[in-house]
């Protein structure tokens, strides 16, 4: 099934939208009572937006562990700093619970990496970027999907930053949390439109 929107964006059409960031509340978990009340919001969710951070490689044969794990729901944004407090009891529940919709775009990768973090088995994990090209829309980039079907711009400038920074910057705090909710925002547009039937 073919749908009748954009099959495309171009660069150019893209910098020519408007940008938006999230704008809504955003909880840097640091205290164990933080990650209860974000694990309280999370429980009740039927779908959240989920992203990975993981701190840049710049030589060959280099990796690094995620940094940073984001939840989107209804209410907030929530970000995880795997290197400040142990939050892994909190998000195998949230990422194992099968009532529970983790939407993000090639989520995958995200999910292996943090398997290596810590033990949890994935669960009810929808990849946006599958669900469109079953469309035949061939760009499945959180870019690409955002300025096609949100009809704004999202912009890259953290993204190569430091995320294992034991503080993170406002930048790097916005621009994390935009992309777990754009992933959100997405699900709920492709709902609309019956991509998900």
């Amino acid at each position: 099934m073919v749908h009748a929107g954009p099959q495309t964006i171009t660069r150019e059409e893209l910098v020519q939208l408007a940008v938006r960031r999230y704008d809504g509340p955003v909880r840097l978990i640091t205290a164990p009572e933080e990650l209860e009340r974000a694990r309280h919001d999370i429980r009740h969710e039927r779908v959240i937006g989920f992203d990975t951070e993981t701190r840049p490689t710049f030589r060959k044969g280099q990796s690094h562990l995620p940094s940073l794990v984001q939840i989107a729901t209804a209410r907030a944004v929530y970000l995880f700093q795997l290197q400040r407090l142990d939050c892994s009891a909190a998000l195998a529940e949230a990422l194992s619970n099968p009532a529970i919709i983790k939407a993000g775009v090639a989520p995958a990768h995200d999910l292996l990496k943090l398997q290596t973090v810590f033990p949890f088995e994935p669960k009810n994990i929808l990849d946006l970027g599958a669900v469109v090209q079953r469309h035949g829309i061939k760009q499945s980039g959180i870019r690409n999907l955002a300025g096609m079907f949100l009809g704004f711009r999202i912009t890259k400038g953290s993204r190569t930053s430091n995320w294992a920074r034991p503080v993170l910057s406002p930048s790097q705090i916005t621009y994390a949390a935009t992309d777990a909710w754009i992933c959100r925002e997405l699900y709920l547009h492709f709902q609309k439109l019956g991509f998900l039937d």
